[in-house]
């Protein structure tokens, strides 16, 4: 639980959002008759995910002075996420999403951004956030999409780095959110740099070096799930070589490979269930790998870990809402064969 009268652990940068989920699973869109209200946006649900988990954690992003605004603030406040330094933007919204859930592959959603009040974060806000005090910094991709969130961003990972705090990039590409999607490329390959852990499927690492908007398609509006085309060994070395010292790259229920600048290659299996909806899954996975790495865990049972969250909010019809506690991950490890299994102990 975050104590507002302490310096946070963590503090997450970026958007946050009502979400509304359908209620009609395997609807189709257009025959969706009502929306569950729950909370989203990749900073938050990472914040949240990383409160059930017992770290003192807090969120920097900006909500506008609106019912919605509340509706965050007080789900944020209940969770124990610190909102101490999320300002109430005049004359902005808080931002809206709209999902679809049809699986086992088909999760559209329409976000609503326009003048959002995530996005007009300034640098003064995150001098507030003193983030060079704290253990780890988490930014979302997302955020720099437009100013002056963009700046703000490349502040705070500049204060971070220079107080040695490490920086986690959860790459999170949304194609619809960059005016350029070529841009989105330049954003990310500029900050890697400072850059010490970064996160993202196999598409956003192939995103992340982007060169022509063809590579790009998306099929069913499932913006957070695009088709990318590309080679992925050459994306992840040209990360790698750009000073990331860790890069995990998430490949859904088949688990994640992690890459470290030590040149070490390795694969974590993840826990096989079948899911109900894949939105907020690497989000999940961020929190229970931020929980391993500051408890000075390996790499391989961090990512097992974020493995065991991912794998237990896809079996949910939300995201921030369904984040699992620290008793039920154990829990859920240890019932799926602990965090070294049979495969890898054979291996070592």
């Amino acid at each position: 639980m975050a104590n507002k009268n302490e310096k946070p652990d963590v503090i997450t940068i970026g958007r946050s959002s009502i979400d509304l989920y359908s209620q009609n699973i395997g609807a189709d869109f257009i025959d969706i008759k009502g929306f569950d209200a729950f909370v989203g946006g990749s900073p938050l649900n990472i914040a949240t995910g990383c409160a059930r988990l017992g770290i003192n954690t807090a969120l920097l992003t900006g909500v506008g002075e609106d019912k919605v605004g509340d509706f965050i603030l007080n789900f944020l406040d209940k969770e124990g996420v610190g909102t101490q330094f999320i300002p109430k933007i005049p004359g902005a919204r808080s931002s809206a999403v709209i999902l679809g859930i049809q699986p086992p592959d088909r999760f559209p959603l329409v976000y609503y951004r326009d003048n959002c009040a995530d996005s007009q974060i300034t640098i003064d806000h995150v001098i507030n956030a003193n983030v060079g005090e704290t253990k780890l910094v988490e930014i979302s991709a997302t955020a720099m999409n437009v100013e002056p969130s963009r700046s703000s961003v490349f502040f705070a990972v500049e204060e971070a780095y220079k107080a040695n705090v490490p920086v986690l990039l959860d790459i999170d590409f949304r194609a619809d959110q960059w005016s350029d999607i070529r841009s989105f490329g330049l954003m990310v390959r500029n900050i890697l740099p400072k850059v010490k852990i970064a996160l993202g499927t196999e598409e956003e690492i192939l995103a992340a070096m982007l060169q022509d908007a063809g590579q790009v398609k998306i099929e069913h509006q499932q913006i957070s799930a695009p088709k990318i085309t590309g080679n992925i060994d050459e994306a992840i070395e040209r990360i790698m070589d750009l000073g990331v010292e860790i890069l995990v790259v998430k490949s859904g229920g088949r688990g994640v490979t992690v890459y470290d600048n030590q040149g070490q290659v390795i694969e974590v299996p993840g826990f096989p269930v079948e899911p109900l909806n894949v939105l907020g899954a690497g989000d999940a996975f961020a929190s229970g790998f931020i929980y391993g790495y500051l408890q000075g865990w390996d790499l391989y049972k961090s990512c097992r870990m974020g493995n065991a969250s991912g794998a237990q909010v896809v079996l949910q019809p939300g995201c921030a809402n369904f984040m699992p506690t620290l008793e039920e991950s154990l829990d859920f490890i240890e019932a799926h064969g602990g965090f070294y299994p049979v495969s890898f102990s054979e291996k070592i």
